[in-house]
């Protein structure tokens, strides 16, 4: 043992008041102790301790050491808290609860992206388009569109979604194209069972509002769905901006109507109130934003 080890026992020794619970704490026999005790005392050639079978006390010298052995174990349980932290910020596990299609589109980056320059983390993505409790659940982070008045939380805007009106180059073809959104009453329309409203879709022009009642032979809460049954020309969606950037590029959607703007719904990053983030969430939220910045926000060009 070194110095540095023997003056920690000295401070151990002193603020647990005897050899007996030190050296538990220490997980040393008292034997041990009151050698390295000894050691500590010989090495500096002064006494630090007066001892009897009821006490310890300081000497003179001893007083004067025992702060600098205090202040030496402080940093020294700072050093293992900080190595401690090193170790876990980057490894372990992260939990995620998002919208279904959400999770659908970015979980691939999470794949492979994420996993490459993180291998260490393990990040559990919970799909679901209800509300969950974060601190009941366990988790550490959530993608919503809607916040609750809940001061447990941090809400973060990262995200004003958009539906676009959407349709294969094939459907186009077959049934022609709306050039307004009243020409969408004489088209199969693919629609959302999760809205109460679902045959009737609002478009905005100009300040004004425009709604048309649509109708078609197929419906679905779930998005992915709706896209699976746009690419293969089963009649109009409409979808998530975030989850058809990659078809509107490729050609294998179009972008319909447009001039006219859908509502917009606001995507919110929530997690639990704490002081700092764990390192390993913060790593996890990073990489959301920049998704939702470079890949989720804004809207694509006009293919048509």
């Amino acid at each position: 043992m070194s110095d540095l080890d023997d003056l920690a026992a000295f401070a151990v020794l002193m603020e647990a008041g005897s050899f007996t619970q030190a050296a538990q704490q220490l997980g040393w026999s008292k034997g041990q102790l009151s050698k390295r005790i000894r050691a500590l005392e010989a090495s500096y050639s002064v006494k630090l301790l007066h001892r009897t079978t009821r006490r310890l006390s300081l000497t003179a010298a001893g007083a004067m050491l025992l702060p600098q052995a205090q202040a030496l174990v402080r940093q020294m349980d700072s050093a293992r808290q900080t190595l401690s932290m090193l170790r876990d910020e980057l490894a372990g596990p992260v939990r995620i609860t998002v919208p279904v299609s959400l999770g659908e589109t970015f979980f691939e980056g999470l794949l492979l992206e994420f996993a490459s320059v993180y291998p260490d983390l393990q990040v559990e993505l919970e799909l679901n388009n209800g509300y969950r409790d974060l601190l009941a659940a366990g988790f550490d982070l959530a993608i919503r569109t809607e916040v609750q008045d809940d001061a447990r939380l941090v809400a973060r805007p990262v995200l004003a979604m958009q539906e676009l009106t959407c349709a294969s180059p094939a459907y186009v073809e077959r049934h022609g194209q709306p050039y307004t959104p009243a020409q969408l009453s004489s088209h199969r329309c693919l629609l959302n069972s999760h809205y109460s409203g679902r045959e009737e879709w609002l478009y905005h022009q100009h300040h004004e509002l425009v709604r048309v009642q649509v109708a078609g032979s197929f419906a679905s809460n779930h998005y992915s769905l709706l896209k699976k049954a746009a690419l293969l020309g089963a009649g109009i969606a409409r979808l998530p901006s975030y989850m058809v950037h990659g078809e509107l590029a490729e050609g294998r959607l179009l972008w319909l109507l447009h001039d006219y703007q859908t509502r917009s719904v606001p995507l919110f990053l929530v997690h639990p109130y704490q002081g700092a983030m764990p390192k390993r969430v913060q790593v996890l939220a990073d990489y959301l934003l920049h998704w939702f910045k470079n890949v989720g926000a804004g809207l694509p060009r006009d293919n048509n």
